[in-house]
């Protein structure tokens, strides 16, 4: 994980949730700490680490991800023990 990655992990946490972050930058944290990334049918991706489990659906048209799509990212790295 690289200082990006870092700071996209703490603004994952941060209170309270933020709106403003690029989805992008989610995606790529995710990756970044080891989650298998399948793409579904439209805007929907799968986010998979060690048999757990994430569905999202890319924002569009916007780049940013909504506070529901930080909040869902948030318990799905907590779930993989995952915190700044």
């Amino acid at each position: 994980m690289n200082n990006a990655h870092r700071k996209t992990l703490e603004a994952v946490f941060a209170s309270p949730v933020k709106g403003a972050i690029e989805w992008r930058r989610i995606e790529a944290l995710l990756v970044a700490v080891g989650c298998r990334c399948v793409e579904g049918a439209g805007s929907s991706v799968t986010f998979e680490k060690d048999g757990v489990r994430a569905y999202f659906h890319r924002p569009h048209p916007g780049k940013e991800a909504l506070r529901y799509r930080v909040k869902d990212a948030r318990q799905f790295l907590m779930l993989l023990g995952i915190t700044p």
